[in-house]
């Protein structure tokens, strides 16, 4: 029902603050007075066409603003359309419209929502029948028809129709998923393919040691040069231990060194540190000479061996262009692959599981359509003979009423 009726700069209409009474209110005057610009505003409020003529002369903003009480069906319209109702109990339609150079800007807003012209259509049929001489009446449209059905059936039928709603909507989301899912499986596939594959040429590539390709780059060097390591040893170790020139060793120095100091300790405590610092330095030199002999003799050309490092060189430096840039990342990414190759493979829900809810969704929709069909026609039945007796006391005793649900 309307409440309340704001107009604003609109026709012959500077500014009118209407408020109507419960039940029939009746708007009497001579022709021209103004009544239909009073409808025309509703209408205009409700998304119905205008054009510019409708601003007030002299003015480039016109607002409109309507304030209707709720009743539950269009509570329940509101709420699927997730607008919330004003106070708990009224709905405010307001439409704002601007001259805008040779065009006119319009702004509809349902309790202070934005909304769409095919919104506001539909609420205008919800709300409002504005009719005039000749204009087609809607008891003719079906379903108005059917949504005062469901009113006069009361809340048993509207929670039978708002079941149907829920499980419609649960049915369009499991053939959502199912299509998506079906388009998805192409794809799907081929990403298992191609994961399949690099899987495979990583697995093939035993990646274990990031630092592999490094370790491998210094053992080539070292098999490149061991003849020149070997013979570079074998000078350090004359120089260190065992000169076979003219000159003497470090270790022979320091040996004749660490005598003379321990002579001079004899005689001279204080100078006992710098002794076992020359001790100390020909043991390091000893040991020195030790290890670089034993890695000279540890060195020889292994052409096989240099041959198998900078093949696998190569290996590596393909994986890292393919996958890399770097070993580390190649491995997080064959890790990664790993994992997702996995998922894919266990392929969440199958077609199979996803045509099974369908069905189960399909199935829950016929049971609740066939529950609902079967309110209504209780509910048509009783009408029916409702209105028989509410229409024989008018001198139609014979009268028939009768309800059709196609």
């Amino acid at each position: 029902m309307l409440i309340s009726l704001c107009i604003n700069n609109f026709a012959l209409i500077d500014h009118l603050d209407l408020e109507l009474g419960s039940g029939l209110n009746v708007f009497t005057g001579e022709t021209g007075a103004g009544k239909s610009i009073i409808l025309d505003a509703i209408n205009a409020t409700l998304g119905a066409k205008i054009d510019r003529r409708i601003i007030r002369t002299g003015t480039k903003r016109a607002t409109l603003e309507a304030t209707f009480e709720l009743n539950p069906s269009l509570a329940e319209w509101l709420s699927s359309q997730e607008i919330d109702p004003v106070d708990g109990a009224l709905i405010v339609c307001s439409r704002e419209i601007i001259v805008a150079q040779d065009s006119l800007r319009t702004r509809s807003r349902v309790n202070g929502i934005l909304v769409n012209r095919k919104i506001m259509d539909q609420l205008r049929d919800r709300l409002v029948e504005i009719t005039a001489q000749g204009q087609t009446l809607q008891l003719g449209n079906p379903n108005l028809q059917r949504e005062w059905l469901d009113l006069y059936g009361g809340h048993p039928l509207l929670k039978c129709r708002e079941a149907v709603n829920i499980t419609y909507q649960k049915a369009q989301k499991a053939k959502a998923a199912l299509e998506n899912r079906r388009q998805s499986e192409k794809q799907r596939l081929q990403r298992i393919d191609l994961l399949e594959y690099q899987v495979q040429e990583l697995d093939k590539a035993n990646l274990s040691e990031p630092q592999e390709l490094e370790q491998l780059t210094q053992e080539s060097q070292r098999l490149s040069h061991a003849v020149e390591l070997q013979h570079q040893s074998y000078q350090i170790y004359q120089a260190l231990y065992q000169n076979e020139g003219d000159n003497s060793a470090a270790a022979d120095l320091l040996g004749e060194t660490e005598t003379i100091l321990n002579d001079m300790v004899n005689y001279d405590y204080t100078l006992q540190p710098i002794s076992e610092m020359i001790s100390e330095a020909l043991a390091q030199v000893i040991e020195a000479s030790r290890q670089i002999s034993s890695y000279g003799e540890q060195l020889e050309a292994d052409p096989q061996r240099l041959q198998d490092v900078e093949e696998r060189i190569q290996e590596l430096k393909q994986i890292c262009r393919k996958y890399g840039p770097t070993l580390e990342e190649a491995i997080n990414y064959y890790h990664k692959i790993q994992a997702e190759l996995k998922e894919l493979l266990e392929g969440g829900e199958s077609l199979e599981a996803l045509e099974k809810v369908y069905l189960e969704a399909q199935k829950e929709l016929q049971n609740k359509c066939s529950e609902l069909s079967v309110q209504r026609h209780n509910a048509a039945v009783k009408l029916e003979t409702h209105l028989v007796e509410e229409l024989k006391p008018l001198a139609m005793e014979k009268v028939k009423f009768q309800v059709q649900i196609t």
